[in-house]
């Protein structure tokens, strides 16, 4: 597995709407293995690979939760709103990058534990009690950040065991995937878009824009997924496991993937002997959903989902094997899935 290249995607900022720099990094990492790259202009990076099959649509986004600044008093502490989900919890105490005219660092403060009433130490943070400190006066603040100015986590990547830990795993592993997928496969039997999709934390909105465009016969999302295999929680909780090999999405909140589609997910999946798992996830949603609502036409949809612990937070944990199997079904997928026939399932 390739961790030096794992690190710099988990570690190149790209908030919702501010994608550049992770598209550039990616795009230098496809070019030779691709026959066309553009950028639509909402920012979706498409990667085509030209074949005689239908066209298939695979979708890894590559923004990851962020915040941007709503306000910056006269002290210097910044005021910010987030993008995409957060649990105010997971921000107390972070470092953060602020991204104004020059990248800053900067910390998320909170009261601590000896200041606070007993009210206080009993309920929940709120994010408007939240504010992030540069250390610096407000004056050279202000000149530095303005209104909207994006901030991402700081976080390296680092291996736990047997997996790997860090911020934006979501969903930077699956971007990961696609890529050493992509690099992988001897052969492509469709002609395929490989997208790199942005803003999904805010919405899939950029999936629905390439979608829309592509208008693929054929949808396959990488994402990543719950893995709730965790002390407090009964087996019927979990979702899916770590080290239970890479997941074929059944649903999620946003979609109900094509049954014959799932199938010959798995169906791949057994020929190579990939470990695989189901997974069937009763909240969220990913880019499959954006690419099954095809306005006048529809496709058939599923995901390849990497299980993961602590999902939006800055220690999201995956398996090494996981990330391995997915890298194979997807790799297998690229070469097979313009065999697809939804009737033969």
């Amino acid at each position: 597995m390739d961790l030096t290249l794992l690190k710099k995607i988990v570690q190149t900022p790209g908030a919702p709407g501010h994608e550049t720099p992770i598209r550039a990094l990616i795009r230098k990492e496809v070019e030779g293995i691709s026959d066309e790259i553009s950028t639509d202009s909402i920012g979706n990076l498409i990667v085509r690979v030209k074949g005689d099959g239908p066209k298939v649509m695979m979708a890894a986004h590559m923004d990851e939760i962020s915040l941007i600044s709503t306000h910056v008093d006269d002290k210097g502490f910044i005021r910010f709103s987030t993008l995409g989900g957060f649990d105010p919890e997971t921000l107390v105490n972070q470092r953060v990058w602020v991204h104004g005219t020059e990248t800053i660092p900067g910390v998320i403060g909170g009261k601590p534990i000896h200041t606070q009433s007993d009210e206080q130490k009993k309920s929940k943070t709120k994010l408007k009690e939240l504010f992030i400190d540069t250390g610096l006066p407000g004056d050279r603040v202000k000149e530095i950040v303005r209104d909207g100015s994006v901030v991402t986590r700081m976080g390296e990547l680092m291996e736990l065991g047997d997996c790997l830990t860090g911020k934006s795993l979501d969903n930077r592993i699956s971007v990961f995937i696609l890529i050493e997928a992509l690099k992988k496969a001897s052969s492509c039997n469709s002609d395929l878009y490989a997208v790199f999709t942005v803003q999904e934390e805010v919405g899939i909105r950029g999936a629905r824009v390439a979608a829309q465009h592509i208008q693929p016969k054929i949808g396959i999302a990488l994402d990543t997924t719950i893995a709730n295999d965790l002390p407090g929680s009964g087996d019927h909780e979990s979702c899916t496991s770590l080290g239970k090999g890479t997941a074929v999405k059944v649903m999620d909140k946003s979609v109900i993937c094509t049954p014959s589609l799932v199938a010959k997910l798995e169906e791949i999946a057994n020929a190579h002997d990939i470990t695989h798992q189901r997974e069937v996830l009763t909240a969220g949603g990913t880019d499959t959903s954006g690419m099954q609502y095809l306005i006048g036409l529809g496709s058939y949809v599923s995901c390849i989902s990497t299980p993961t612990r602590y999902i939006h937070s800055t220690v999201e944990t995956v398996s090494k094997t996981d990330v391995e199997a997915g890298i194979d079904l997807a790799a297998a997928t690229i070469e097979e899935i313009g065999n697809f026939n939804p009737e033969r399932h």
